[in-house]
Parts: C-alpha cells; structure tokens; sequence
C-alpha cells in the first residue's frame, strides 16, 4: 500500500465512478481498478460495493476515506514543507567552546549580513565532538581552535590566537611584571576537558617544561572559568580572546609566554568531499577579519619568562 493507493482511493470515492477517476487523474481505467484491487486484496475487505455500474463505498472504505484524507493530506504538506527548505540555503556551523564564547556571534551577524536569506545552525562543543560531527556530515563547516587529525578533513589556518596566563588582581602574581615557568608548580589551576584544544596545547608546555600542575577545576563552560580566576584564587591559561572583557576592564592580569610555543591559529574546518558553497566561501572571508586581538595594545601585560 503506497501513497499512491490512497490517492486513487480517494478520487474513485469522490467521484463514484473509476472511469471519472481515471480522466480526472489521466491514467488509464484498468490502472485504477488494479489500484483498487490491491487495497482490498491488501486489507482484505471490500471498499466498494459496485451497483448498477456505481460504486458505492463500504463502511469499511468510508473508514479508510477518513484516514487516507488525513494521510494524504500530511504527506502533501511534508512536501510543501520539503520543497520550501530545499529553496532555501542552510549552512550548518560549528564551533569550538574557546571560538563560540568570543567570535561566533559576531561572525554570525557578519554572515547574516552578507548572506540576509541563508539560514544558519550553529553547534557548540569541543575539537573531538565537532571533528566527528564533520566526519559524519552533521556540520558543514567548522572554526576550531584544536588540532585535527582526521585524513579526510581539510584544515585551513585562518586566525591567529595565542594563550595567556590569567589570575585575579588578588592574586599574589598580579603585582608582577614577571613570573617564571617554574613558579606554575603547584598552583591552583582551572583546566578545560581532555578533547579540547587548549587543553592539549597547554599539556604540551605542562610536559615540555616538567611542570607539576595542580588541577583544582575542570571547566567546559567560560563563565566557570572565569569565577575559577576571579574568585577561586586560580591561575588559567586560556585563550586571550576568552578573557577579553575582564582583561579591558583589569579584573584579569595576564602574562604572555616569551617563547611562540602557545601560539595557534583558530582554522576553518570541512570535510574533503563536501562542495564549497558560497555560505562556506561567505564564512572563510569573514573570518579573516579577526586576525588580531588590537584592543592589546593599551593594556599592561606580564612576561612568563622561562629565564
């Protein structure tokens, strides 16, 4: 029984007759008939009782005339429906935590601007839940600030971020111009989750510098974060964009590394076998207008210093 069963059904009921039917639906009247034939032989039941060369419906056909109409009528607007979303464009986004607390909005409302009839979906989670939902094509396109290592996505370097070591004015680091790499054992730390990226590039320098760290939080959310710091008496190292309204407001000292070791770019991220459309392309040029965090350049910065 298909769609089509139904619909012949229902124009047969209407017009009592199945040759009417058949001009009104342009097929041929042995066509109907069949249709007709296999419902019934389907529910095994007889829907039409066939007087004086009319057809008059069964109770138990006008039973099945009520549902088809609903039926029909159901599909039909899933098509209508269907057709409207294929008109229109939807591109389907997605965002490191780092990249949605600080950039996404404003590059969404850029993209909105450039692109007013699109249609946008963003997702939020880290570099390993959006690198599988790429390979499983439930994005497509994605900004990150971790590292990708799937084969089958292209990666493309397009903003540049550094980290920062962040605390509060009460810290006693604050009323420094310098710390030394040294001077991070021990201390109270807030960390973000195995699977992000800036987790796994401060575990690099953890590592590279044999350092003893301290985890005191583990945090995904950017607000916790940011109490962990302001008044928790913890140290962070995060993106310098995350901590960007603290740090202009100086509720936040930072320190920049001396050396480039955690310096990043934020990429673009698809994968190989999706068709760059033009609200991928819209994306890509957007993004190259947040190459540098200017609002530093009136703010006093500290050195972690490995001297």
């Amino acid at each position: 029984m298909t769609i089509r069963h139904l619909k012949i059904f229902i124009t047969v009921a209407e017009c009592g007759s199945m040759n009417t039917a058949a001009r009104q639906l342009f097929l041929s009247q042995p066509t109907i008939s069949q249709a007709i034939r296999e419902l019934e032989e389907y529910y095994d039941t007889r829907l039409f009782d066939r007087l004086s060369r009319r057809l008059y419906i069964t109770p138990i056909g006008q039973e099945l005339l009520n549902n088809a109409y609903q039926v029909v009528g159901q599909f039909q607007q899933l098509e209508r429906n269907m057709q409207k979303r294929h008109q229109k464009d939807i591109i389907r986004i997605g965002s490191t935590i780092t990249i949605g607390s600080c950039l996404i909005s404003n590059v969404l409302n850029d993209f909105q601007q450039a692109l007013p009839e699109t249609e946008t979906y963003t997702f939020i989670g880290n570099t390993h839940m959006i690198e599988e939902k790429l390979l499983k094509s439930e994005l497509d396109i994605a900004i990150v600030e971790g590292e990708i290592h799937h084969r089958d996505l292209i990666i493309i370097p397009s903003i540049r971020d550094f980290l920062v070591l962040g605390c509060s004015l009460d810290h006693p680091f604050a009323k420094r111009d310098r710390v030394h790499v040294k001077e991070l054992e021990d201390q109270k730390f807030v960390m973000r989750e195995p699977g992000s990226g800036t987790r796994a590039l401060f575990d690099k320098f953890i590592k590279r510098h044999n350092l003893n760290i301290h985890t005191s939080w583990e945090a995904t959310c950017p607000d916790a974060f940011r109490n962990a710091i302001l008044y928790n008496q913890c140290l962070a190292v995060v993106s310098v964009r995350l901590l960007e309204r603290d740090i202009r407001s100086r509720q936040i000292h930072i320190f920049n590394p001396q050396s480039d070791e955690l310096e990043r770019s934020f990429s673009l991220v698809y994968h190989k076998d999706k068709v760059f459309t033009p609200s991928m392309n819209a994306i890509r040029q957007i993004i190259t207008q947040y190459q540098q965090p200017d609002w530093l350049n009136n703010i006093p910065v500290g050195i972690l210093s490995e001297q």
